[in-house]
């Protein structure tokens, strides 16, 4: 090839290479500008990432499903969960496993700690792991009632945007539609879209009655309710304000005093169940403690008083954790789900023979007996039926019984599992003994333990007989006769311990009466709930005033009206207020006298009076007309009640809480220490003295 030829292909070549560099930097810049980068960033978008917490989640999601422990769980968060994520079953899966995940992460390493620190004690073991089973369910709930509050939270900014569209639109399902369409806010953008399309249903009534059963909490019922009854009859000013915006006020102000009333609550008792629970991881740390540096206190932690005295304060704890659980109530809504749910104790029930057997205790019908039950159970907001009642006071009654036999027998082998243990000396020390006397001591043990074997069962045996035995053995066969006789009088006592060790008939009497107290436990715990309950009466009726004050100048509102609204957000007064809506039709006046003869609380009281006044007399606008030109005063009277109610609580609280803290210090330290300690130099002291006069 000539120079030339060359130099015209190397020419070429260069005018391909730079031909190419320019298409491709004019292709590039034309896919920048174009929908090319759209479709590629879709396309990165949807690519698979090498991990994804979310797909983690859904996978153990369908892994907690299958293992029985944690299905249990699994089912009650995403009953809640439900009813918050409408219609999306991937968000409710990922929560739900997000927080089964979160209780785990706590629970396991709680677990390991106390299986590491009471390894040596199985019944104190067993007892604690069972007990964790309820701090699981707090942790659930606590999980579960922060999502509840949440969306509190959102409601607040949802109905201030809720302001500004309907300033715009003057239409409410327009504004509520075009608020719903936010995508920061995900659970009350759902809730607005499902009132939306109540709203616009074919039957907004019925739809709306089915949303009130499954509503996440009040203020949204408030919130639908309102919306339908000005899309049907018309918004109207009220002093120059709209009164649809007036009444969402209203709502507003009722959820930031019930944000701020948790807020309180949660901080007053943020510390207070730890605090409760903190005795059972400290009985094993502090035996070790006692028994380290004072030895002579042997006797009570290994025997069989220190594991009475361990098993009452885990009893205690156990006790005052569910009550403080009971009193620490935050307010958040519970979602009603007992009518599709079948119980252990509704399957129990439902066989012939058990059922024949329950109703022998539950009390007959039309009984006065029967009544104060059912009043008990409506007072504490209870859903369990009296026949689920009675068959948990029977279940606990029976395994109390079978518990406390097992116990009692357990305590018998921990006292003669000491005995066959405990280094044998002479007199009690302060402090540890050195390995020599320890080993000696042990020796010591191991050869009484011989003749304890040689005797035990044999209830006839006396000292002379074991120190003929003794005399006859290897063990003492150059021992004198002052030894022998301390020897077999020490054995002696051993014996008399191991023999008497044994199942007697006052523990199972005391077996019965621990029974009793278990078949009483259930309704104790229903009255307490009813005291609790009672507390935050005044805070209910204030409700209703809210209700009545966002109705009251509505069009076409009736008393019939207000009581079915006051029906249908009543807690504690549902009963009575039920009670005169289905003798309304009967007759208005006397209906409302029969409830204002039910209840006597007189607060609620004043309002069923002005309610009968406006029955037949006055307006229900100039009925009620002093809720809403004292406003302001109900509105502090309200925080007033609230602080009260929290400073109420939070004073039982810490009174409860601080109990087993306060029965460990004392019941399981101090007071064997001193007790044990004057004891141990007493006997110590005498010891000296007659081996110093033997001298």
């Amino acid at each position: 090839m000539s120079n030339e030829m060359l130099i015209i292909l190397m020419g070429v070549v260069a005018f391909l290479f730079v031909a190419i560099i320019a298409a491709y930097l004019l292709i590039k810049k034309k896919m920048q500008n174009s929908d090319v980068a759209r479709i590629e960033s879709l396309r990165k978008a949807t690519k698979e990432k090498s991990f994804s917490s979310e797909v983690l989640y859904q996978k153990l999601y369908m892994k907690y499903l299958k293992f029985p422990l944690t299905r249990r769980y699994l089912l009650k968060i995403r009953r809640r969960l439900e009813i918050i994520n409408i219609d999306d079953e991937f968000l409710t899966r990922l929560q739900a496993s997000k927080i089964v995940t979160r209780a785990l992460l706590i629970i396991v390493p709680i677990t390991i700690a106390v299986i590491a620190l009471t390894h040596t004690n199985l019944l104190i073991m067993i007892i604690i792991l069972i007990f964790e089973l309820f701090i699981i369910d707090t942790l659930v709930d606590g999980m579960v009632d922060k999502l509840d509050s949440n969306l509190l939270n959102q409601q607040i900014d949802f109905f201030a945007a809720m302001r500004h569209s309907y300033h715009e639109t003057n239409m409410v399902g327009e504004a509520i539609y075009q608020t719903s369409q936010d995508d920061e806010h995900v659970e009350i953008s759902r809730q607005a879209e499902k009132i939306y399309n109540i709203l616009n249903s074919e039957d907004p009534e019925t739809e709306l009655e089915k949303y009130y059963d499954v509503a996440p909490n009040n203020y949204l019922k408030e919130f639908a309710g309102i919306s339908y009854l000005t899309q049907e009859f018309g918004d109207r000013k009220v002093d120059g304000v709209s009164l649809y915006l007036k009444n969402l006020d209203n709502i507003t102000q009722e959820m930031q005093m019930e944000i701020l009333k948790r807020d309180k609550l949660n901080y007053t008792f943020q510390s207070l169940s730890v605090i409760a629970i903190i005795p059972m991881i400290m009985l094993e740390p502090l035996k070790s403690w006692a028994l380290s540096n004072f030895s002579f206190t042997q006797s009570f932690y290994n025997g069989k008083l220190g594991m009475i005295v361990q098993i009452i304060i885990l009893l205690v704890t156990f006790v005052c954790y569910i009550l403080i659980r009971k009193l620490k109530d935050n307010g958040s809504v519970s979602i009603k789900l007992e009518n599709n749910q079948n119980p252990w104790q509704a399957k129990l029930y439902r066989k012939k023979i058990i059922k024949k057997f329950v109703d022998l205790f539950i009390p007959k019908d039309g009984t006065a007996d029967r009544r104060k039950i059912k009043k008990a159970l409506k007072d504490a907001a209870s859903k369990q039926k009296i026949e689920w009642l009675y068959i948990n006071r029977l279940v606990l009654t029976v395994v109390v019984f079978f518990v406390s036999i097992i116990v009692f027998y357990m305590l018998h082998r921990v006292q003669i599992d000491y005995i066959y243990t405990t280094p044998t000396t002479d007199y009690n020390l302060i402090g540890e003994m050195d390995d020599r006397s320890y080993k000696k001591a042990m020796e010591t043990t191991e050869t009484h333990n011989y003749f304890l074997d040689m005797f035990k069962g044999k209830l006839d045996t006396t000292e002379d007989d074991i120190k003929k035995a003794m005399e006859k053995s290897t063990y003492y066969r150059d021992s004198d006769a002052t030894v022998i006789q301390s020897n077999a009088t020490q054995i002696y006592d051993k014996l008399k311990t191991v023999n008497s060790e044994y199942l007697k008939w006052f523990e199972i009497l005391l077996a019965m009466v621990f029974a009793m107290i278990g078949y009483v436990a259930p309704m104790l715990m229903l009255k307490f709930q009813v005291i609790i309950r009672k507390m935050a009466m005044e805070d209910e009726v204030m409700q209703y005033q809210t209700i009545i004050l966002m109705l009251m100048r509505l069009e076409r509102v009736d008393v019939e009206m207000i009581l079915e609204w006051m029906e249908r957000y009543a807690d504690i007064f549902k009963e009575p207020i039920a009670r005169c809506l289905n003798n309304y039709e009967s007759g208005a006046w006397e209906a409302l006298e029969e409830m204002k003869e039910d209840i006597s609380f007189g607060p609620l009281i004043r309002i069923v009076e002005s309610l009968q006044t406006s029955v037949e007399k006055v307006p229900i606008r100039e009925a009620f007309d002093e809720l809403d030109t004292d406003r302001e005063y109900y509105q502090d009277k309200r925080k007033e009640a609230n602080d009260r109610l929290i400073s109420k609580k939070g004073m039982i609280g810490r009174a409860i809480g601080f109990t087993p803290l306060v029965g460990i210090f004392v019941g399981y330290l101090v007071v064997p220490l001193v007790v044990i300690g004057l004891t141990s130099m007493t006997s110590s002291f005498d010891t000296m003295t007659t081996m110093s006069n033997a001298q």
